[in-house]
């Protein structure tokens, strides 16, 4: 039986693989939330692993809000890099594989095709560059891991756009979008699934993983209007009119 522990217990890919985690016969899965291990604490994850030994952990334990992340750069550097940096440490000690989650965000979207695994990063914002510096510490310390960027991650768990799209149409009768930032959603659960089926190949390395339809965050929310049934006028409108602290890329489409 592969023990894998699987950190950010509570987020929406934690709970994605907790809702499938007994189709997946021969692997026993410990949930950890931040509450249980804080992956920027070196002392925590020494001593978690230390209980449970893992033969893998995949890492959902991140700082997520491009927001706040302008202002909280500190906080978020120490979550999505020092806190990769721990896990790599822990994992080459204990001989675990590190499965990590980063994203699109790492791309600065200037050019027009999809962006390939061996395309240079040049995050334009806080969010971007400290999940980058965390993809770098795993590269620099581990041989046996597997990097999954992935984009605009959605699904009926937790924070995401789908969720908030949904919330506001029990209040709202009008919503302007933005239409000129283009990307791929990727529903967690298939996330989880690419997951499950990567970690037992043995093939490492950097991965790109996304859904298959690509589109704008107005072309989304009228897909998920529709889907849901909800009839409510959706606007288009450039990124201009949606002023925002953090900036992003225009088009983040992976390969």
């Amino acid at each position: 039986m592969k023990q894998i522990l699987v950190t950010g217990a509570h987020g929406q890919l934690g709970q994605a693989l907790q809702s499938i985690s007994n189709q997946f016969i021969g692997f026993n899965f410990v949930f950890l939330s931040s509450l249980a291990l804080d992956i920027s604490n070196n002392e925590e994850c020494h001593r978690v692993f230390a209980v449970y030994k893992p033969n893998f952990c995949v890492n959902f334990a991140a700082y997520t809000d491009v927001e706040k992340a302008e202002d909280e750069v500190e906080l978020a550097y120490q979550v999505n890099a020092e806190g990769c940096k721990n896990l790599a440490e822990v994992c080459l000690q204990y001989d675990t594989t590190l499965v990590h989650i980063s994203t699109d965000f790492v791309f600065d979207g200037k050019q027009n095709k999809p962006y390939k695994t061996t395309d240079i990063p040049n995050p334009i914002n806080v969010y971007g560059a400290s999940k980058l510096k965390g993809e770098q510490y795993i590269q620099q310390l581990l041989v046996h891991y597997y990097i999954i960027r992935t984009s605009w991650v959605y699904s009926e768990f937790g924070h995401n756009f789908r969720n908030t799209m949904l919330k506001l149409a029990k209040t709202k009768t009008e919503l302007n979008v933005v239409n000129d930032q283009i990307g791929c959603p990727t529903h967690a659960v298939s996330i989880v699934h690419f997951i499950m089926n990567i970690v037992q190949t043995k093939s490492y390395g950097l991965y790109h993983y996304r859904g298959e339809i690509i589109c704008s965050w107005y072309d989304f929310a009228v897909a998920i209007f529709k889907e849901n049934k909800i009839k409510i006028k959706v606007n288009p409108i450039p990124t201009e009119e949606y002023p925002t602290k953090a900036k992003r890329p225009k088009y983040s489409v992976l390969g």
